[in-house]
């Protein structure tokens, strides 16, 4: 596609509609594929639903681009950062079948209440986007440095390790093929291959699979062409939302550097305007309602990050169609069956390298952001929230009583707050968060100094 044959609109941006409605309708449907791969694996990951994890992806994205004035070309998926809380409050339930193989199931039991734990992290966003507002985001973030966020995300990803060796073990000759590909295609892929390998791996390994007879396609049969989405309304319980909710100090590190790189791309600074309150407003509104209908949380997607770099065309409406299209496909559940006819060995395969990618993410937010760690209390810090997550977790958590209520908090909550407070009482807190494009640095919206 020539960039020539793309015109800028009068508020800057790349006006798709001068394509024609057929390129238009093309590229929505890019969209639509470059997110779908990530965004259903978690159901099938939690236990949710396919079909309504795609309706509320499609509808958290429009309410987004409301929120920011359509001025934003951002794709709002399932987020894999909450992964960890959904383990930790609704584990999926194993069943052995009548031939021996073992089979996950989803907690029906408890996954309403990690929605609600979902929900109340998606209003941290909108407490974050208010005191941004309020009080700028200089003295907001001051409080949530790279430091403390980075070390976080790197647990979540470690915490999630042992569920994805338990998933390859099931059969580990699927979930190798399945995470040979993903590599294969990541490194030497040409093109959109190389952005949606998470699909691809699927797609090989369960070829594979259906030529070794280990895919079940009696819920398939069962299931209707046409139909509505599920709906699971969220419970609401102290410990699950204590266990959940302190993901969203990271999870909102993480929507920070997804609208920079948007930024970069499209060579607007969003974060400036329409502002970071509003994105931030749009990514936790999405998520709560998501929650509460019995979807997963919500982010911003740099899979179609990615695609705005490929195509060069930054017009927000090519995402609203991919949105529109996403709500489609929650209303076939024949399709959604397909999806969640993909053995749990498969998965196991993906999620072998994916939670690994998590961990690395936050070892790239530490490094990219020059943590010095020749420092005491930065290494304190870090060390305090590691040993934290993963011993606490190991543990199950604490548990006591305020009254009458139960309260559990999991490893990753006790991280949070010690490392908050530690970076809030420990001498040496230089950090430094801009929302200007410093000069030279036009791929980057966010400068910190730690």
């Amino acid at each position: 596609m020539s960039e020539k044959k793309i015109v800028l609109g009068e508020d800057g941006v790349y006006d798709a509609r001068k394509l024609g409605i057929p390129k238009m309708l093309l590229l929505g449907f890019q969209h639509t594929f470059a997110m779908f791969g990530a965004t259903v694996l978690v159901p099938l990951l939690t236990g949710l639903d396919v079909g309504t994890t795609l309706l509320m992806a499609g509808l958290g994205t429009l309410l987004f681009h409301l929120l920011t004035k359509g001025k934003v070309p951002a794709f709002l998926g399932s987020s894999f950062a909450f992964l960890g809380g959904y383990a930790a409050v609704a584990p999926m339930i194993e069943q052995v079948q009548a031939d021996g193989t073992v089979v996950k199931m989803a907690n029906t039991e408890m996954l309403p209440y990690a929605c609600g734990g979902v929900f109340c992290a998606g209003i941290v966003y909108v407490i974050m986007a208010g005191l941004i507002k309020l009080l700028g985001a200089k003295r907001v973030m001051r409080f949530f440095p790279p430091v403390v966020t980075g070390p976080i995300i790197i647990s979540i990803g470690l915490i999630l390790a042992p569920s994805a060796i338990e998933n390859c073990q099931t059969n580990w000759l699927l979930a190798i093929i399945a995470l040979v590909t993903i590599v294969i295609f990541n490194i030497w892929g040409k093109g959109m291959l190389k952005i949606i390998p998470i699909i691809l791996g699927i797609a090989v390994s369960y070829i594979v699979a259906l030529c070794m007879g280990a895919v079940d396609f009696t819920q398939v049969a069962q299931s209707n062409i046409l139909g509505l989405p599920p709906i699971m309304i969220a419970k609401f319980d102290i410990s699950a939302i204590l266990t959940i909710m302190p993901i969203a100090l990271a999870t909102m590190m993480e929507h920070i550097g997804d609208i920079s790189a948007i930024s970069a791309t499209a060579g607007r600074n969003y974060i400036a305007n329409p502002g970071l309150h509003r994105t931030l407003l749009g990514d936790g509104l999405a998520t709560s309602l998501a929650a509460f209908f019995g979807g997963p949380a919500n982010t911003t997607y740099g899979e179609n990050t990615g695609v705005l770099a490929l195509t060069k065309v930054y017009d927000p409406k090519v995402i609203w169609i991919a949105a529109v299209v996403a709500i489609v496909l929650s209303f076939i559940p024949k399709f959604s069956a397909a999806v969640s006819s993909i053995p749990t060995a498969i998965i196991g395969g993906v999620s072998l390298i994916l939670y690994g990618m998590i961990s690395a993410v936050g070892v790239r937010n530490v490094v990219e952001n020059r943590v010095d760690f020749t420092k005491s209390r930065n290494l304190i810090i870090a060390a305090v929230i590691l040993v934290s997550a993963l011993g606490f977790n190991a543990v199950g958590g604490i548990e006591f009583y305020i009254g009458s209520v139960d309260i559990t908090l999991s490893g990753l909550a006790i991280a949070a707050i010690a490392g908050i407070v530690l970076n809030a009482i420990l001498p040496g807190n230089d950090y430094e968060f801009n929302t200007e494009d410093p000069e030279g640095e036009k791929e980057k919206f966010s400068t910190f100094k730690v």
